[in-house]
């Protein structure tokens, strides 16, 4: 008993120490004094933005205002919070992005009013001192206007978390994802016409992990420790990376639509430019709100070629574990729901008194959760009969009993002709008298899990249209 708990117990120790690891940057970087001023970091985006192919020629744009149209403020748990989810400052972010692509001239707008005053006051100062009455030169004008903003802040769209602990010793982690979304249009001055739309978004995570032990390491002597972190995503960093994004993708879009032209010097560098945006608005055209992508589509018709290793639960005991093989048939009925045919041929026993060769013939319902995802788990509910058998693999004239199975699984999809699929069920007898002996209150069963081969034969499932009202 005491080889047994040191074992979970180092185990718990383990697995404390990875969990601290894994955030092990924000854990040995803890503040412990103060530090100075620095210029600020950049995101993920700003290297790509800073390296674009060039203009034939800069675009001169305003930017009135590019605000927080959320009108939402920080979640608080504790009560009212008046601060704002996002930043307020979102135009001088917009306006360094601008400045960081080098593809435009940007002009104040957004305090226009104390750009004006300021001229009236040279012009005044002018008159005054210089009789021949020099001019200003005049403001330049926008050829587009840059408007839009933050349109949305979507708090906890994902939380959750993990702990283990055993023997006073532990650990737990915990993690919650924001998302912030942000539209940029390009509005033409001369005509009013909105040029282009581009959206994007970026997620805000937020993550704590805790450790502590708690254990006497002899009688009188009790040893407690604790540690931990929390990282929390800045707010203003995920809205930059965001607004970078949207420039970024406002540009591209904006050249592959022949709305503003590139440097013609450098046309096989905007080429491979533009097909690497191409690919990444295909992939997002795939990819949902969590980051999962419709990546395959499976076809209807399937074989499944398994094998499975097969544990009695029953009167005898010990059980023992016994290897099978099996054979499957799947017709989709649905995207998400398959109709399953199994034949299998395997063993029972348990260590002593019992052993029994046998063929089972099943009939499943599938539900898959995610059918046009690479990694699909599904569960599947059925029933059927066992035979004992004596000669040939899949044999079904000897003694038969009848059951129902439940179960759960994952496939792997290598390629749309090609799955690799885990299984585990569970399968319960009608009756007690498979192993020729009833006691207890419960029926005879045995756990069947497989490792198996799926390959897609081929059929597709209709699309179903809905007709438009008028």
């Amino acid at each position: 008993m005491l080889l047994v708990q040191k074992k979970y117990y180092n185990l718990t120790l383990c697995v404390v120490a990875i969990i601290l690891l894994n955030g092990c940057s924000a854990y040995f970087h803890q503040p412990t004094r103060q530090k100075g001023a620095r210029l600020g970091e950049d995101t993920r985006i700003t290297p790509g933005l800073r390296t674009m192919p060039g203009p034939s020629e800069k675009l001169v744009a305003a930017v009135y205002k590019f605000r927080d149209q959320t009108g939402q403020y920080k979640p608080s748990e504790s009560g009212i919070n008046y601060s704002t989810a996002v930043t307020q400052g979102a135009t001088n972010i917009l306006l360094k992005a601008l400045e960081e692509s080098g593809w435009f001239v940007a002009i104040e707008r957004e305090n226009v009013s104390n750009l004006l005053n300021e001229r009236k006051i040279i012009r005044s100062s002018m008159a005054q001192y210089k009789p021949d009455n020099e001019n200003l030169p005049p403001l330049l004008f926008a050829g587009i206007i840059l408007e839009g903003g933050i349109v949305s802040y979507d708090a906890n769209i994902i939380t959750g978390g993990a702990g283990l602990k055993y023997f006073g010793a532990g650990a737990s982690t915990q993690y919650r994802q924001d998302r912030v979304t942000v539209y940029l249009r390009a509005v033409a001055t001369k005509t009013g016409k909105i040029l282009k739309t581009v959206y994007t978004s970026k997620t805000i995570l937020s993550q704590s992990v805790d450790a502590s032990l708690f254990r006497f390491v002899r009688f009188k002597r009790l040893m407690e420790t604790e540690t931990g972190f929390t990282i929390n995503e800045p707010s203003q960093m995920a809205v930059t990376e965001a607004i970078e994004k949207s420039v970024q993708s406002l540009i591209v879009e904006g050249v592959r639509d022949k709305l503003w032209l590139a440097d013609a010097k450098k046309s096989n560098e905007v080429a491979a430019w533009l097909k690497e945006y191409e690919a990444e608005q295909s992939d997002a055209q795939v990819t949902d709100l969590y980051g999962a992508k419709d990546e395959i589509e499976r076809y209807r018709y399937s074989v499944m070629a398994s094998g499975s290793l097969l544990r009695y639960t029953g009167d005898y005991g010990p059980s023992v574990n016994r290897t099978g093989l099996g054979l499957a048939f799947n017709l989709g009925l649905s995207k998400y729901w398959q109709l399953q045919f199994n034949a299998a041929s395997g063993s029972l026993a348990a260590k002593n008194y019992f052993s029994r060769d046998v063929s089972t013939a099943e009939l499943n319902l599938q539900y898959r959760a995610l059918p046009t995802q690479k990694l699909s788990p599904y569960i599947q509910i059925g029933g059927g009969w066992l035979s004992s058998r004596t000669n040939s693999a899949f044999e079904f004239s000897g003694r038969k009993n009848s059951m129902v199975n439940g179960g759960v699984g994952l496939e792997y999809a290598l390629s749309r002709r090609v799955g690799l699929n885990i299984t585990g069920q569970y399968n319960y007898f009608i009756d007690d008298n498979f192993d020729l002996v009833s006691r207890g209150t419960v029926n005879d069963a045995y756990w069947r899990a497989s490792l198996g081969l799926s390959f897609y034969l081929g059929g597709t499932f209709r699309k179903v249209v809905k007709s438009k009202s008028l």
